[in-house]
């Protein structure tokens, strides 16, 4: 044992792995440490002294306080019906078989190749009061105006949950396809019911992928900002509280909002990891073989459940196929009709024609590209560095990375502008605002934690003997890396790689507060064709962003199942 512990310690001082060290640590103190603590130290600035009355007069606005209890409020009220969605249909999708019920399980994960504020230019085409359900209500009723207002917290629990609950459902479905079900069996043999069965055997089990579902929940509504902007009507949240304060150049306001968005991000990531220890029953209940799904003998309850999913089915599908048909739509046809009266492929000629129109597209891509493959370089070091369980502060580096991920873009936006926007003693004079990389570096920080974990989970995957045998063949690091350990993890590497780029692609909540004319990305076009009431480019837009996300989504999932084979 003494012989190990030398050789590990040895190993650590290796230079390929202070060469990590070093690239890890330069990244999370540029990245992380420095705009964290740079946004702390400038809320806190007044007058050029330390002083707490930023806070202080943060607390004592009414508007301010109703807007920070609202954004909880409504990311609580999201998780709790985003869970009552999701985690039935999964029950539905995973444990019993009836017709069409594969076309249907996909079709539940459909929501996830909507970007927020695609989604949220959807929803108001299909919904709002000018929508075509609104208009159509309307004529057929024969009413003067229209039957609803897309606004307020209706509207934004219904679209949080038409958008959200595919955490819950995804989640909650592939912790069903690995329990044990023989757990279940033998509460049953032993006389529980079956509601006793549920919530004493099943659920339990469960609890790490209901949690890590409703904290995504959880997140990505804090993080909301096209649904609250477009339709939450008197609803006020932090988000967009911060952006209406640097609207107004009023910086220190939007830096103390900024902080106490993050401080309730971090405390609701800390909540939910207090639980992280039940992962181990999970584990060890997940021994025996799961579940097989339960066909459905009745005839009627067999029709019943088709019926139910062709009708949750279509109603999933109706924001994008009226996306669709608004792209369609000639410009200023569509105004007091249900339906647009004509219908052109001019929206789509002027997008792939147009320089002005097409390069909003390629900043999209460009951008979201590089922030992908840099993340992807920087969470193989990571990864790398933090499996060698001797390294000491591995535990620190993991919470860092994890940072920006639990951080709303709102917050990851000013900070990076307010540390990197003026000269500062890592940059020097080198200002990053106002350039083409500020996007890019943006979209890196916010998503490469998704890549950092999806390598980490393959690294956990792979058999450590695997190295050592090479290693005990006379291979080298390098060679060890590039001919055992990359191979078995790069298909799960490259699935998260694609997620990342694929999330980057419909960024709207950073982008919206620091983009410049070189580096305006597609999403900042929608919202602007959709102020200039140009509704059929602001949905060819969103129909092309949808394209390029199922074709990634589906290349992930690909390499995803190759990766377990």
């Amino acid at each position: 044992m003494k012989t190990i512990s030398k050789h590990s310690r040895a190993f650590i001082l290796h230079p390929s792995s202070l060469i990590l060290a070093l690239v890890v640590g330069v990244v999370l103190l540029y990245g992380v440490i420095y705009p964290s603590l740079r946004l702390l130290l400038a809320s806190l600035e007044r007058g050029g002294a330390w002083t707490l009355l930023n806070y202080v007069e943060v607390l004592r606005e009414r508007a301010i306080l109703e807007a920070t209890f609202y954004s909880v409020w409504l990311s609580v009220l999201t998780v709790l019906f985003c869970a009552l969605v999701g985690v039935p249909l999964a029950f539905l999708f995973e444990r019993y078989e009836f017709p069409a019920r594969r076309i249907f399980s996909v079709m539940a994960s459909l929501p996830l190749v909507l970007p927020p504020l695609v989604g949220t230019v959807a929803f108001i085409f299909l919904c709002g009061e000018s929508g075509i359900l609104a208009r159509a209500v309307q004529h057929l009723l024969n009413l003067k105006s229209a039957p609803w207002s897309l606004r307020g917290w209706g509207a934004l629990l219904l679209f949080h949950t038409y958008t959200m609950y595919p955490f819950f459902y995804v989640l909650t479905g592939a912790g069903l396809r690995r329990i044990d079900a023989g757990l279940g069996e033998a509460a049953r043999s032993l006389g529980a019911r079956p509601a006793r069965v549920l919530f004493r055997v099943v659920l339990p089990q469960l609890t790490p992928s209901l949690l890590a579902a409703a904290l995504l929940t959880f997140m990505t509504s804090m993080a909301s900002f096209s649904a609250p902007l477009f339709f939450g009507g008197g609803v006020r949240v932090l988000t967009l509280e911060i952006f209406n304060a640097r609207q107004r150049s009023d910086a220190p306001l939007a830096l103390t909002e900024t902080v106490v968005l993050a401080v309730i991000s971090l405390g609701a990531l800390i909540f939910f990891q207090r639980y992280e220890g039940t992962r181990r029953f999970v584990a060890a209940a997940m021994k025996g073989a799961p579940r097989r799904r339960q066909p459905i003998r009745s005839g009627a309850a067999r029709v019943i459940a088709a019926l139910c999913g062709a009708i949750f089915t279509i109603m999933l599908a109706l924001p994008v196929i009226t996306l669709l048909l608004v792209s369609f739509a000639r410009q200023g046809s569509w105004t007091t009709e249900a339906l647009p009266s004509a219908y052109t492929f001019e929206n789509y000629s002027r997008i792939l024609t147009e320089e002005d129109a097409l390069s909003v597209l390629f900043n999209s891509l460009k951008m979201s590209a590089l922030a992908a493959i840099f993340a992807l370089l920087w969470s193989l070091c990571v990864a790398s560095l933090v499996s060698r369980r001797k390294l000491r502060g591995r535990r620190i580096i993991s919470l860092l990375v994890l940072v920006p991920w639990a951080l709303p873009g709102t917050v990851v936006a000013v900070s990076i502008a307010e540390s990197y926007g003026q000269p500062n003693p890592l940059t020097g004079s080198f200002i990053l605002v106002g350039t083409f990389w500020i996007l890019p570096v943006i979209y890196f920080l916010r998503f490469m934690p998704l890549v950092v974990r999806a390598v980490q989970a393959s690294l956990e995957q792979m058999d450590p003997s695997l190295e050592e045998a090479a290693a005990s063949l006379g291979a080298r690091g390098w060679r060890r890396f590039l001919r055992v350990r990359l191979p078995l993890i790069w298909p799960g590497a490259l699935a998260g790689t694609l997620l990342a780029f694929v999330i980057a692609l419909g960024e709207y909540v950073a982008s919206v507060l620091v983009y410049v004319p070189a580096n305006r990305p597609v999403s900042i076009a929608i919202a602007a064709e959709m102020r200039d009431f140009n509704l059929g480019t602001a949905a060819a837009y969103g129909m092309l962003l949808i394209v390029l996300i199922a074709l990634s989504m589906t290349v992930a999932a690909r390499l995803e199942r190759a990766s377990k084979v």
